[in-house]
């Protein structure tokens, strides 16, 4: 017998309650008027929306990815084609330094919530929970756009943390694609996502070693990974768990079956130049399908 029935499983395909949801948008209600009521920021074209699990509606805790991103559209960070120079494209130099941009936001926040409340981090501005209230991570941002060689283009966001590194996002198409597979699985992607995470907690509250590179934005691009059949064959959420993790385990064990894999967006691939790798994922699913004592 597994170690959680099919009832324990169906009650983990659930979003959080109607209470925790209230904390959610309690706090990025306030993140939208620490940024409104701020004179520098005001008259800027930022656009304000939640990213990672809040966003995809496939968050399991209330203090695990709640992400809102602080887009400037004012200023862009730009990848060209080839032989291509920013002017070729309509693209001027701007002044405005991403620091600048960041500190203000960390102000805003600061002058909206108070200075105990706010904790300024690496890549993200951090807001306190309290009972009102869900911790959030302010993510300050610089719209990207790419523009691949083969003449298409991608808007994303990009930012720069405090020790200098860049970071790219495709949020929206993240959000979008999410979208398509959940309505195309009859929801059962975004169902299995929750569950899968849910599991992952109960192995850290329960003792077992989980590599912190299993992030819950990497366990959602690995449920994006499956095929549609998995999700719309079985009939029971054991069997549709089971199925993940056997196609999971056997698809990266080589380099070669998953290389083409992609993140939710598709446009970064899954395990290129990332914080995990193909191994450590790997061993991971056997790990999970030990704990929950599949046969």
């Amino acid at each position: 017998m597994a170690k959680y029935n099919e009832d324990t499983l169906n009650g983990w395909r659930k979003p959080p309650s109607n209470t925790e949801e209230t904390k959610l948008s309690n706090v990025e209600r306030m993140i939208r008027e620490a940024i409104a009521e701020n004179e520098v920021l005001k008259p800027m074209n930022i656009d304000i929306y939640g990213k990672g699990s809040y966003a995809n509606d496939t968050n399991v805790r209330l203090n695990s990815d709640i992400d809102i991103c602080v887009c400037l559209s004012d200023t862009v960070f730009v990848q060209l084609p080839k032989d291509k120079k920013q002017e070729d494209l309509g693209y001027s130099d701007s002044s405005y330094k991403f620091a600048d941009f960041k500190d203000t936001i960390e102000k805003a926040l600061i002058d909206k919530f108070g200075t105990t409340e706010v904790t300024r981090n690496d890549k993200c501005i951090t807001i306190k929970e309290n009972s009102n209230r869900v911790e959030a991570d302010v993510v300050p941002s610089f719209e990207y756009h790419r523009h691949d060689d083969n003449g298409s283009k991608h808007i994303g966001t990009k930012l720069l943390s405090d020790e200098g590194y860049p970071i790219i996002n495709y949020p929206k198409q993240h959000i979008d694609n999410a979208k398509k597979k959940n309505s195309e699985t009859l929801k059962r992607y975004k169902r299995l996502t929750r569950i899968v995470k849910r599991i992952r907690y109960k192995m850290i509250d329960d003792g077992e070693l989980v590599s912190d590179n299993i992030s819950s934005f990497l366990l959602e691009c690995l449920v994006w990974n499956i095929p549609d059949r998995v999700l719309l064959d079985y009939d029971t959420w054991t069997d549709r768990l089971k199925e993940t993790l056997r196609y999971l385990y056997h698809n990266t064990k080589e380099d070669k079956d998953c290389k083409e894999w992609g993140e939710v967006s598709e446009l970064l691939y899954l395990f290129v130049s990332r914080k995990w790798d193909r191994k450590t994922v790997n061993n991971f699913i056997l790990q999970m399908w030990t704990y929950l004592e599949f046969k």
